[in-house]
């Protein structure tokens, strides 16, 4: 992401309706509305100008609205500076803004339906702002459609028309930017997929916004070091082994085991000072043939189970990672609950509570120490409900998921989204595509079992897991494997 002059608060993510809140605390503090209209118009000619100097004709839509306003500053602007700028839109609404800043753009403002594209336009689309949550009507979705044939290279205000600037999901038809431009602060509809990808690159620029109007009572952000840093293991000279945290991982049966090594390697790396893998009997030999640092224990009932979980040195647990016997990792996972220490519930560790996912949240009653890292369809095994509701945001399910279940949800994807019960949550967009491949999931529980045995609260080590997990990721490279990427764990 760009940060165009003076860019502020690029951690949050502010929701539209929050913004507007936003613009009314700036107006009602005796901020001058229609000056940061000047401003922010001038961010979109400066973009516009900076990377399209060779453009022949600036083709600036304007909605009737603020959004429109600030493409009436950026035609005029553009005009001064020599470009061919031609408009289309309706006319604003008369006594606000927009009105005002078409009247200092004075011209002929044509329909929308006379726009034929031509070799060397460039779109500045300032029909909708991030409040749109609608499709957009037929003329608007016909000269969408219209650029999109002729590849017209877009620059969107604030947010691309017809993307929901709330759940980063277009309504009906949508620009696809090249370059987007926005103000003070970040909505999810620009890190949340497929917005992301429908933004292009990112400009937030400062427009005169108090920090302190943004910041007020925002609880969702981009993940970034300043939500863990605080909290990451400290190095300490005077440390043992146990000392620095002990990770259980449970493994699969016998033809399933390298899910649980990549965990318990992935554990390791992350800083544990021990990690132990729980085997069936049937299984120890095949993993003594592939461990060295990493510890084993053979479990063969819940006798033996007990007897391990007694160890008052453990400290974190991962279950789930090609664990395979789905009613066996339910009452395993009933066990860790009763141990008041934290686990991870990953990947068939979920799916045996997918048709009671809402069993959890008892078992894990009282201070939040389970962190689950569903992918989407583990999620939608889950929790059905949220999944099919449309009007929801990915960090809206995430959110209620984990106040349901009294656990941090780690929602995967290209967008993962970490949300604690309280309502905190983040979303990460940083992780390279390429993650996207077998085992990855199972290094990122580990990583996460890691910091968690380390004494990491579990929104604060799913922050940072889900970042470790993405920076390794970066250093692996493209065509890496789960094994790869596990030797590229460097920690924070």
């Amino acid at each position: 992401m760009r940060r165009t002059l003076m860019a502020i608060n690029d951690t949050l993510l502010v929701s539209p309706a929050a913004m507007g809140r936003i613009d009314r605390a700036a107006a009602d503090s005796g901020i001058d509305s229609f000056g940061l209209m000047q401003v922010a118009g001038g961010h979109v000619a400066a973009v516009f100008l900076a990377h399209f100097p060779g453009a022949r004709r600036a083709v600036v839509l304007c909605g009737p609205g603020n959004n429109g306003g600030d493409g009436h500053v950026a035609a005029r602007l553009l005009a001064a500076s020599g470009v061919d700028v031609i408009r289309f839109g309706p006319e604003p609404k008369p006594g606000g803004d927009a009105a005002k800043a078409r009247a200092g753009c004075p011209g002929k403002l044509q329909p929308l339906a006379d726009w034929q594209p031509r070799a060397g336009d460039v779109i500045v689309d300032a029909l909708f702002g991030a409040g749109l949550d609608r499709p957009v009507d037929a003329d608007v979705a016909s000269v969408i459609e219209r650029a999109r044939q002729a590849e017209t290279p877009v620059i969107a205000v604030d947010l691309p028309s017809g993307l929901s600037g709330r759940t980063g999901v277009p309504t009906g038809a949508c620009f696809s930017a090249d370059h987007t431009v926005t103000f003070a602060a970040l909505k999810p509809g620009h890190i949340l997929m497929p917005g992301r990808a429908l933004c292009g690159e990112m400009h937030l620029c400062d427009i005169g916004i108090p920090a302190r109007l943004i910041a007020s009572g925002e609880t969702v952000w981009r993940n970034h070091p300043g939500l863990y840093k605080a909290q990451l293991p400290a190095d300490d000279p005077s440390q043992h082994k146990y000392g620095r945290g002990h990770l259980g991982v449970f493994s699969g049966p016998l033809i399933a085991t390298g899910a649980a090594r990549l965990a318990a390697m992935a554990g390791l790396k992350t800083g544990a000072g021990l990690v132990t893998i729980a085997s069936a009997p049937s299984a120890v030999m095949l993993q003594a043939t592939h461990l060295t640092a990493i510890m084993q224990r053979a479990i063969r009932d819940e006798a033996d189970l007990a007897e391990w979980l007694a160890d008052r040195r453990l400290s974190a647990f991962v279950i789930g990672p090609g664990f395979g016997d789905l009613d066996k990792a339910r009452t395993y996972t009933e066990k860790l609950a009763q141990t008041g220490k934290p686990v991870v519930l990953d990947a068939d560790g979920l799916t045996a509570f997918a048709a009671d996912a809402g069993q959890l949240g008892g078992l894990f009653a009282g201070e939040t120490r389970l962190v689950m890292t569903p992918h989407e369809g583990e999620f939608r095994r889950l929790f059905a409900d949220l999944a099919e509701d449309a009007a929801l945001s990915k960090i809206d399910r995430a959110c209620a998921a984990a106040r349901a279940c009294n656990a941090v949800v780690v929602y995967k994807g290209a967008d993962t989204v970490i949300a604690a019960p309280d309502g905190r949550a983040a979303v990460n967009a940083d992780a390279p595509a390429w993650l996207a491949t077998a085992g990855s999931g199972d290094v990122l529980s580990g990583i996460i079992g890691g910091l968690l045995a380390q004494g990491m609260p579990p929104f604060e080590a799913s922050c940072a897991g889900v970042a470790l997990h993405g920076q390794a990721g970066t250093r692996a490279g493209r065509g890496m494997t789960a094994e790869d990427l596990s030797a590229c764990i460097i920690p924070f």
